[in-house]
């Protein structure tokens, strides 16, 4: 086994706690090159496409990855920001402001942001966290639903790292907050917010991401999870069954997938005669290709030419105040037990140093 280069250790160095906050992953830029590349590692993670190894190669590198990156480089392009990947910035920004939130509430804690695939990754992170003497982590992904294809993913990452380290941070995991109350009422505020700027629409369409109806079968969580989180937003929002639609995009194949889907609940709800349709996406706290082209775009595209009239997409929580501080009370929940109150000044430190340095330690 070779281990990864340890940063020296200092004696005497007060324990650090680090949150480690992640997200999916984006193209290091539109470009087709970076697309193709960033695709081929989301691709070929057993967790996101359960086919036999293969047979799956040869699909994503005979077929997927010849045809698919020029067609996603042009929809990366139309939602890139002159900061670059609105997932990228948002999520750092989500980092800085958990950061400062948990600091200012006497906590010595230090947050970085880590993507699944692409840049930064977590095994980088996880070792920048380390060098800053982090020996306790917190792993947050940012995915509020638990599947197998995402949370669990993360955590494959997380100790395929710790397989090649020699000193292990203690770990903690978050595994899901689909029903955490400040969630609900982070999500809660923002369609209120956007109702007393924009107007309430007929229907409020909640969707989420989709996964192969196959994992429900399978134990898979994830669609339960969505649809508690959104019983529960229409509940802080006094809507009836009537008033909440639940669909699931982004169809990937030609399987099953968890139903019924967005692009058709579009249609079928125009055809109703629905003309004022708003859209929320509860399953991304930051707003992504997923959300701003494939909902907010194409979406609006097609409830319009389905016949609706009015379609109004309502934003991720992004850098929103009351997500941000619900990002904060769950973190502290999940720190508890470990030493985070910040200590103006801690005697036994220098105790400590000077003992081991008795004992023949060099630093």
């Amino acid at each position: 086994m070779k281990y990864r280069l340890e940063p020296p250790y200092h004696h005497g160095s007060a324990a650090r706690t680090g949150v480690l906050l992640v997200n999916l992953g984006t193209p290091a830029s539109s470009e087709v090159s970076d697309v193709r590349r960033y695709l081929a590692e989301f691709l070929s993670d057993p967790r996101v496409v359960e086919i036999p190894r293969p047979l799956w190669w040869l699909i994503l590198h005979g077929i997927i990855l010849r045809l698919r990156p020029r067609k996603s480089a042009q929809k990366y392009a139309s939602i890139w920001t002159p900061q670059g990947s609105p997932l990228a910035v948002w999520t750092k920004a989500q980092a800085q402001l958990l950061e400062r939130s948990l600091v200012n509430g006497g906590h010595d804690v230090v947050v970085k942001m880590a993507m699944r695939y692409g840049s930064p990754a977590i095994a980088a992170t996880l070792d920048e966290l380390k060098r800053a003497g982090v020996t306790r982590v917190l792993v947050l992904p940012l995915y509020p639903q638990y599947a197998g294809a995402t949370t669990a993913s993360v955590s494959d990452a997380v100790h395929a790292w710790s397989r090649s380290a020699r000193t292990l941070p203690e770990f903690r995991f978050v595994n899901h907050f689909h029903d955490d109350a400040g969630y609900i009422d982070a999500l809660a505020e923002s369609v209120q917010t956007h109702w007393r700027a924009k107007g309430r629409g007929e229907r409020l369409l909640v969707s989420f991401h989709g996964v192969p109806r196959r994992s429900l079968l399978l134990g898979d969580p994830y669609h339960c999870e969505c649809q508690v989180t959104a019983r529960l937003l229409a509940q802080a929002l006094g809507l009836g069954k009537d008033e909440v639609v639940v669909a699931f995009q982004s169809r990937l194949g030609r399987a099953r997938w968890l139903e019924p889907y967005t692009e058709a609940t579009l249609k079928s709800l125009a055809r109703d005669g629905v003309r004022h349709v708003d859209v929320i996406c509860p399953g991304f706290p930051v707003d992504c290709l997923e959300t701003l082209e494939e909902i907010a775009i194409e979406g609006r595209e097609t409830f319009l030419k389905a016949g609706g009239e009015r379609f109004e997409y309502i934003a991720c929580l992004n850098d929103g105040s009351a997500w941000i501080d619900a990002l904060a009370a769950l973190a502290t929940r999940h720190l508890q037990g470990w030493a985070t109150r910040l200590v103006a000044d801690d005697a036994a430190l220098p105790r400590q140093r000077e003992r081991a340095l008795r004992l023949g330690a060099t630093d």
